[in-house]
């Protein structure tokens, strides 16, 4: 038996059951990552809390899986990478854009690719962006505090990555034919 089981509604502790709950109307299911991340309230509702702030910013559903899926390959999260490679082609990135992002490249779309190298500089220097980095994204034409969101971002990400990689849950069949497996090291 698995260290982490994928719990349900029914089988999670109490304090995990609301935010399984909330996840199981957001998605009409409840993500394998969420039902292993219900073996501790703590890790779910923190989660979930930022989750749904991440998803109020002033950043499009398009650009968030952007930043999602960039930080799973940065990551090596093989559940995630798979689950936001088809959630960004079900909110309209184009399939060449998360194909360059599953290859380690850039998005050809110029404010996706902004957002991708930051997101990538961010995981990559532990958070250390130099003003160039900055300047860069902002010549793209995002706001300031924008990068104080892609931070968000790759907290909230970086929760689901670890979570993956540390217990490894089963990729939902919606999601099988974007599977992805992280180079070895």
């Amino acid at each position: 038996m698995s260290r982490f089981p994928v719990h349900t509604i029914d089988s999670a502790p109490a304090a995990s059951k609301p935010a399984l709950e909330q996840l199981q109307k957001t998605f009409g299911m409840i993500p394998n990552i969420a039902g292993t991340m219900a073996n501790s309230p703590v890790l779910l509702n923190g989660f979930i809390g930022l989750f749904e702030r991440v998803h109020a910013s002033s950043l499009t559903e398009p650009q968030i899986q952007t930043l999602l899926l960039t930080n799973a390959v940065t990551n090596a999260s093989e559940w995630a990478v798979a689950f936001h490679s088809g959630l960004a082609l079900q909110l309209g990135v184009r399939r060449a854009d998360v194909d360059a992002i599953r290859d380690r490249r850039l998005p050809e779309d110029g404010g996706l690719a902004a957002l991708s190298q930051l997101a990538r500089t961010l995981i990559e220097q532990r958070g250390r962006l130099a003003q160039a980095d900055q300047t860069r994204f902002l010549d793209a034409g995002f706001e300031a505090a924008q990068i104080l969101e892609v931070i968000a971002v790759v907290a909230a990400s970086t929760i689901t990555n670890y979570t993956g990689s540390t217990t490894q849950p089963e990729l939902e069949v919606p999601f099988a034919e974007f599977a992805w497996h992280a180079p070895a090291r």
